[in-house]
């Protein structure tokens, strides 16, 4: 059961932001926040009007229930109404649970995506571009903005590694369980004898960091400048554009080359560190407030096999919540994504609700 007293005061503070908001007086600042915490308690007000006055009706369907003299019709009638009425509490008290849950403040960022390739030689690489090419798809068709910021690929014409920006509404909350490892099970084409081969890739996804999010000091980083490698020829290599960045507090280090200005390489690798910052953080914080809690998904652990892509079944399963979808071609075309998210969303929910205390 929630306390009466939360829902009394979470019926009270959207009473009091409706106020707020209709009287013309509040401050420009201020009004964009409070429209978006009033929008947002709108969704859930009347299953918390429904939830508070839910003892006060049972009580009247059971008196007119156990009354004598209630005609039967009458009675049956009253027995729905509170089967009804039980029924609806259960679904409020679900809907106030997760809404009373604490809020991931990383969940409506924008999202930095690692994919690298991991065992398997040249057939991981060519998984890594399979994966890549996956969440280009899904980008396109949520609308997503995608942006390249680095890029190496193997001989094989796959990937070594790619890291790519992610712009749009809700992005990581949507994207933040695929962080993993992922391991595709196939026949690679320079198979002679037909044998399915295993090999894996790597994802992170990180929330992108804005400066307000990280202060990082100037004097904690150790920048150096290098000739960036590459095919011979290209004025890439011509000038001392690539650029290391090391946080020397963690020891974290960005290599950025892509670009052929210094500048611009400074700058992809900020945010890539500043990113990567934000989430150790993140990371620290979460591991010090979860520490007797285990939860199957959300751990962004990225040493932890997460999925697997069996080729020769047709089929994609996600290891954390057991669910196997036999449509792996429409999976990496984008067009079943939606409903493995959905399913491991959900899964994170339930195990948030089983460990609220």
């Amino acid at each position: 059961m929630i306390p009466t007293k939360t829902i009394e005061e979470l019926i009270l503070n959207h009473s009091t932001l409706e106020k707020d908001l209709s009287s013309g007086d509040i401050d420009k600042k201020i009004f964009a926040e409070k429209s978006k915490e009033y929008s947002s308690l709108n969704e859930i007000i009347e299953n918390a009007k429904s939830y508070i006055s839910y003892d006060d009706n049972k009580k009247e369907l059971e008196k007119i229930i156990e009354d004598s003299s209630t005609d039967e019709e009458l009675k049956k009638m009253a027995e729905q109404e509170l089967a009804d009425l039980q029924s609806n509490f259960q679904i409020n008290e679900k809907k106030l649970k997760l809404f009373l849950l604490p809020k991931d403040e990383a969940d409506k960022k924008n999202a930095i995506i690692e994919i690298r390739a991991g065992t398997g030689g040249l057939e991981a690489s060519l998984f890594a571009s399979d994966l890549f090419k996956m969440y280009e798809k899904v980008s396109h068709k949520k609308k997503w903005i995608l942006e390249l910021i680095s890029i190496s690929r193997s001989d094989a014409g796959g990937l070594k590694e790619v890291i790519a920006s992610i712009k749009g509404t809700n992005i990581y909350s949507t994207l933040k369980y695929e962080s993993g490892v992922h391991r595709v099970q196939r026949v690679p084409d320079t198979e002679t004898q037909g044998r399915v081969h295993t090999s894996a890739a790597t994802v992170a996804v990180l929330p992108e960091a804005e400066e307000v999010d990280l202060k990082i000091n100037d004097s904690d980083l150790r920048i150096d400048v290098f000739r960036a490698g590459g095919p011979g020829g290209q004025s890439v290599n011509t000038t001392d554009s690539a650029v290391r960045i090391t946080h020397i507090p963690t020891g974290l280090s960005v290599s950025q080359q892509d670009e052929k200005s210094q500048h611009k390489n400074k700058a992809k690798g900020m945010k890539i560190l500043r990113s990567r910052l934000y989430e150790l953080e993140r990371s620290r914080i979460d591991q010090e407030r979860s520490k007797d809690r285990k939860t199957k998904i959300g751990s962004g652990d990225r040493s932890e096999r997460i999925r697997t892509y069996n080729f020769p079944q047709g089929r994609v399963t996600d290891h954390r919540i057991n669910l196997t979808l036999h449509r792996l071609e429409e999976f990496l075309e984008g067009e079943a994504f939606d409903e493995m998210i959905e399913s491991l969303t959900l899964q994170a929910q339930e195990d948030s609700l089983s460990n609220l205390k």
